[in-house]
């Protein structure tokens, strides 16, 4: 149980990510959750007509996931916003027990009724439907990888919230936060955009962006400096399936007169790649060149080369990098 003492603060607001390619089509599920209500009056009663429509536990899983994602809206004006901590006492561990579950039954309805939250009540309705659908699910707090100053950053304090649910005897990552939309603009505000690539993505997919709190729900030997050493990735990565080769850091020291080699896979003829870095504010076209079934290029450095190094294909942001001095 997370002890919860800012619900707010707990989610990343940076919901930047846009894809993950899996396998696995859900477009019969997507189509009958389409027709849901628009709201249901618990959940419980949410459970219900999942457990009507669906029998095999992935599809009940997909159908919560997007019925969530498509209609619960991310509460930018609950982010950051200093709340009071949720506090009960009690004088046994069973009595303990029932209250933490009130709790979680409480924010699941609260979230379901408003259509609206942070990661904590995302993940906490997915959570409650699941198990009321017959599904074993957890809870799982953790850090994100979400802004370029998160690069060459161990785990830290929780920011961010997602799920696990086990299917046919093995657990699967989703996160109906980020699998809801985006945040944009310069005054920001959430826009909804279904992202089913936070729908079971595999856990070497999955970990570029989310660290738990508790790393048995890694499900894979990736560790802490794994995370810290990556790059961000962005959704246009994920989504378009693009795959760096090299470099696989995060991070550069600037060497003026040196460059950084690229080697990317997936990258389609006649797609344009170009690179700024954040103090020079300029963007440049690079022309790969084939290198087997990837493509290559470099990137050269100067003595304004610091700050943050994005690639960009086709206009859109795929990856960013730490130059240092």
């Amino acid at each position: 149980m997370l002890n919860i003492t800012n619900i707010s603060k707990l989610c990343t607001v940076l919901l930047l990510f846009s894809g993950f390619a899996h396998a696995q089509d859900f477009s019969k599920v997507d189509a009958t959750v389409k027709k849901y209500p628009a709201t249901f009056a618990d959940p419980a009663a949410f459970a219900a007509k999942v457990k009507t429509d669906f029998k095999r536990d992935d599809e009940k899983a997909r159908a919560i996931f997007t019925w969530i994602a498509t209609n619960v809206k991310y509460d930018l004006a609950a982010y950051g916003v200093n709340e009071k901590p949720v506090a009960y006492s009690y004088k046994t561990e069973q009595e303990k027990l029932e209250k933490q579950k009130k709790f979680k039954e409480d924010l699941a309805a609260k979230t379901l009724k408003s259509k609206k939250g942070v990661c904590e009540g995302y993940s906490t309705l997915f959570m409650i439907v699941a198990q009321k659908a017959g599904l074993e699910a957890v809870f799982i707090p953790g850090t994100s990888k979400s802004h370029p100053t998160h690069i060459g950053k161990a785990p830290g304090a929780s920011d961010h919230a997602w799920n696990a649910v086990k299917i046919d005897g093995k657990w699967k990552l989703l996160d109906c936060t980020w699998g809801a939309g985006v945040v944009t603009g310069e005054k920001p505000a959430f826009a909804f955009k279904f992202n089913d690539g936070y729908f079971f993505a595999e856990p070497d997919v999955f970990f570029l962006n989310h660290y738990p709190d508790d790393k048995q729900w890694l499900l894979t030997n990736k560790t802490e400096d794994d995370f810290a050493n990556l790059p961000l990735y962005f959704g246009n990565y994920l989504s378009e399936g693009y795959e760096f080769i090299s470099p696989t850091a995060g991070t550069f020291t600037n060497k003026p007169g040196g460059v950084i080699s690229f080697k990317i896979k997936n990258i389609n003829p006649g797609d344009k790649v170009h690179y700024a870095f954040s103090q020079e504010k300029k963007y440049n076209q690079v022309n790969p060149v084939t290198d087997g079934d990837a493509v290559g290029f470099t990137v050269p450095l100067t003595a304004k080369s610091t700050g943050t190094l994005t690639i960009y294909i086709n206009q859109k942001s795929v990856a960013a990098y730490r130059i240092i001095k």
